[in-house]
């Protein structure tokens, strides 16, 4: 039986991965080339974290 702290990891990943998906459609579309290049940077950053993140999620949720 999952615990209610472990319900909040699998939705917190959930809601994770729902705006990786939207980050990085936006990072992949024609609109993205037109933010500055710095800004581009610090959004793939941003994504990378994101997805890092995503992933440790993962690890625990798989360790329940």
């Amino acid at each position: 039986m999952i615990q209610p702290h472990q319900q909040r990891v699998i939705d917190e990943r959930a809601e994770l991965d729902g705006c990786i998906a939207k980050l990085a459609a936006f990072v992949e579309s024609p609109v993205f080339l037109s933010v500055r290049h710095d800004e581009q940077e610090r959004l793939k950053d941003q994504l990378d974290v994101m997805r890092i993140y995503s992933e440790i999620l993962a690890a625990r949720i798989r360790a329940f």
